[in-house]
């Protein structure tokens, strides 16, 4: 996977660790966090796009 071309949040300071990011594949999307790069999640861009949504509306908040 080191062919991917990962992205993290301009919001993240340089050089930390504990950044999630995000990398397009031919197949869809793929999920890690910077300090644990060998753990991925594959995904495709109509479910990132809708747990994205439900974020920003509070939907997973615990209440």
């Amino acid at each position: 996977m080191s062919d991917l071309n990962w992205q993290k949040s301009t919001f993240s300071e340089a050089g930390a660790a504990n950044c999630v990011e995000l990398a397009a594949a031919h197949d869809g999307i793929r999920i890690r966090e910077s300090d644990e790069p060998d753990d991925v999640i594959h995904t495709n861009p109509a479910a990132l796009r809708a747990f994205i949504r439900a974020a920003k509306a509070g939907c997973l908040d615990r209440g």
